[in-house]
């Protein structure tokens, strides 16, 4: 799980196809949408805007889902 992340680390993820990477874009804490999904983010409850570094395709992740990629 990742504790604290910011613009600009790099994380990865698990996804139905196996793991993936990207880069954080932005701490979402509030209700956002994205596309046709509303992400129901809160200063309480933050996701992370992330853009995947093979599709370059943006989704929103809870903290407890990244796990930050070290340098």
């Amino acid at each position: 799980m990742a504790k604290t992340l910011k613009t600009g680390d790099q994380v990865e993820w698990q996804t139905s196809q196996g793991k993936t990477s990207g880069t954080v874009k932005k701490k979402l804490s509030s209700k956002t949408k994205i596309k046709s999904h509303v992400v129901a983010a809160s200063k309480e409850n933050p996701q992370y805007l992330v853009e995947s570094k093979k599709s370059g395709g943006v989704a929103a992740h809870k903290a407890s889902a990244l796990k930050k990629r070290s340098r």
